[in-house]
Order: C-alpha cells, then structure tokens, then sequence
C-alpha cells in the first residue's frame, strides 16, 4: 500500500516577510518529527528565504522542480519546536485546579503567566510573597469582585452636589469634623491592602483583581468625604494622635490575614455600622447619599475578609491564636492612647441630636450608645462566626480599639 502524500501548502505571491511564515509554521506543526512537508510558492527569492528560516530553526529542506517549472521546497521537521517546549511547566487551568481552588503553592517560575498558560523552561521566576493559597484565598473572591466590578459608582454623578440645604454652623462643623475622622481611617483602608498587592502572586488573580477594586473603592470614599467635608468652603477639621496611633498599628501587622482581621473584620465591620448611623442621622442629602454607598462598598469588603479567614482557619485552625494574639498585642500598644477624640464623639451625638437643646443632646447621645453597642455586638457575632467561643468573642470584642477602626 502506498504511503501517504506529505502534506502540502501553498503560499502563492505571498511572501516570507509578508506573513507567509506564519502559514508555513502552523502546517509544519501538524507534521511530526522527521515528517516533511511540501511548500509550493512564487514570491520573488521565497525559496531562499525559506532556506534561511530553516537554517535557523533547525530543519531540513530540499528544492525540486515541480509542475509547470514552479520550484517547490521539502521541508523535514527537525523537532526543534517540540524541543523549545521540552520541560515546560503547566500552570493548572484557567477555572481551577480542583473544584473552587486554584493551586495550593504559585511557583515562581510561573512567573506573571496567565492561570492555565504552558510556561516555557527557562522563564524569568517571579518571587512574590504571598504564593501560597491559603494566606491569601477566599472560596468568594471571584463572585465578590464580580459584584463589586458591577457595583462601581462615579462620586461625579451617584451623588447630588448641588442639592440645595442650609445647615446651622454647628450642625455643618458637626459634619465636617466626621468627614475629616472617615478620611483619615479611610486613608488606611486603602493604604493597607494596597501594601500586599504587589506581593500577591497573579496566580489567584481573583483575589488580585478584588484587593486592586477594593483599593478603588477607598481611593473613591476618600475623594467624597474631602468633597463634603469642604462642600460648604471648610477646611478639614482635627486629627488625633490617638486617632493616628491607633491607624499605625494597622501598618504593622506583620502577616496578610491579620492585616484582614483588624481592618476588614474588626475594622471596617463597625465602619458598616457607623456609615449606617450617618445614613440615618445625616442632616442634609449629600451626607445621606454618601454614607449609603459607602456602606455598601465597606460590606463587600467585610465580605472577603471573612471569607478569606473562614478559609484560613478551615485549613490551618492553629492559625486562630494569632488573631486573638494580634487582638491583645494592639489594644496594648493603644492602652495609653485617648481612642475615639472627643470632638468626633460630640459631632456624632450633635449629628444624632440635630439640635444643642439639651433634650435633643440626651437623645443624640443616647444614639451613639446604641451605635457603639451595635459595633461590638457585630464584632461578636464576626468572631464568633470565626470559631472563637461565646465568652472569647465577647471578651475580644471589648478589646477592640474604641477608634472604631
């Protein structure tokens, strides 16, 4: 039985330095090694070009007269594309490795490939800090940056500027010293995670992708609150030494998942609470507006600090005496501080007022009672979603730096 013609391609006018080398590339890989292939042509000098590719790529070739005097080239794979690829690194798949999980350790010889890519031998390594999984993973970091991709809103247009209301100077100086306090905390909420980007390893680019959105979101806020708080011609108003203690310890958590711990959970779990508060006692619509997208922003980002810790822990229980430890080590670093400054405690309970009739004072400060007892009873029900008991929860709680953040 006769064996096979080779297979042939033809490249007509089209010449090497055209793009026919990608057509002759692409046959020549469905020939094995050894295997020929039959290239017809008649661009001016094409077979020469050839002949000079094949030289440099390591294969054979042979000229012969074909029909009608046309001159067709036999190229001989000589295996040198299979050769470049000999012990390259598979870097799992696209989705996942297994169900919901990329790989449990991000090689740097991967380097900044994308998840599912064949990386060539010899690669530039990468080495990234945080490479293995379950420091950095939440089983809802996808499905979270989803959402928060879909939930971007422009400062621009999202919010009324120009919505007409008069305050009483107190009432607006109460607003101002309450913006001055959120830019300030919100500053370290994006400064914090902003710092670990840069070390996370592209691999679980669904986390990558969520810090790079939650850092947005704070870049934003910071923008808004500076808006109002200068909306009706003030400058910023107090910043506290404590209030810059107590931000500063943030900065020096020495590990990913305690730095989530402190901010998101702890953290920016009473920020919820507390933009909720200016929701419901904000004096004017521009405040109102802006506490309840902000609160929504800071909810997503509560969301992937617990999943990421539930994930952690569910991994590495042992890891749970370094939350509580990080708990303690902060709330004695900040035992000689004032915690929450007086002038932000008075704006909240003036907010919650409206007024500086002494009725009205009682029932603000009533308010902000209520607020800092919904902060810790939210930061019990976190801890304990986290695996802490009932009495260790509360007791951690009440830890907490009275800053709120």
């Amino acid at each position: 039985m006769d064996a096979s013609p080779p297979p042939t391609i033809d490249i007509e006018s089209l010449g090497l330095d055209q793009g026919a080398l990608l057509l002759i590339r692409r046959a020549l890989a469905e020939v094995p090694a050894g295997g020929q292939l039959r290239v017809c042509g008649h661009a001016p000098a094409w077979e020469m070009h050839l002949a000079a590719w094949c030289r440099q790529q390591g294969h054979a070739m042979r000229l012969d007269d074909g029909a009608a005097g046309r001159v067709e080239a036999w190229v001989t794979n000589g295996g040198q594309v299979e050769g470049r690829w000999r012990g390259a690194l598979s870097t799992g798949h696209a989705a996942s490795d297994a169900p919901g999980m990329p790989a449990e350790e991000a090689s740097p010889a991967w380097g900044l490939a994308a998840r599912g890519a064949v990386v060539e031998a010899g690669s530039t390594p990468f080495h990234f800090g945080l490479r293995r999984r379950d420091e950095i993973w939440a089983a809802t970091a996808g499905e979270l940056y989803r959402q928060g991709a879909a939930a971007q809103w422009d400062p621009e247009t999202a919010i009324d500027w120009h919505a007409d209301f008069e305050l009483p100077a107190a009432i607006e100086a109460a607003v101002v010293q309450v913006m001055t306090y959120l830019i300030e905390n919100e500053n370290a909420a994006l400064l914090v995670p902003a710092r670990h980007l840069g070390q996370i390893h592209p691999h679980y680019r669904e986390v990558l992708q969520l810090l790079a959105l939650q850092c947005a979101d704070e870049a934003r806020h910071v923008e808004v609150f500076t808006r109002r708080a200068t909306l009706r011609g003030h400058e910023p108003a107090l910043s506290t030494a404590g209030g810059q203690a107590s931000l500063r310890t943030l900065f020096d958590a020495p590990d990913f998942s305690v730095s989530t711990f402190l901010l998101a959970v702890l953290g920016e779990g009473s920020f919820v609470n507390l933009l909720n508060f200016l929701q419901e006692h904000a004096p004017d619509p521009v405040t109102r507006q802006i506490a309840r997208l902000t609160a929504r922003d800071e909810a997503r980002h509560v969301a992937f600090g617990m999943a990421h810790l539930e994930h952690r822990l569910a991994a590495q229980p042992d890891f749970q005496p370094r939350l509580r430890n990080a708990v303690e080590v902060r709330y004695d670093m900040l035992a000689g501080t004032a915690g929450l400054n007086e002038e932000v405690f008075d704006a909240l309970v003036l907010l919650a007022a409206g007024e500086l009739a002494p009725g009205a004072i009682a029932r603000g400060h009533q308010a902000v009672q209520g607020l800092k007892r919904d902060m810790a009873a939210g930061r019990r029900a976190r801890l304990a979603r986290l695996g802490f008991s009932r009495a260790e929860a509360e007791r951690l709680a009440n830890l907490h730096t009275r800053n709120f953040m």
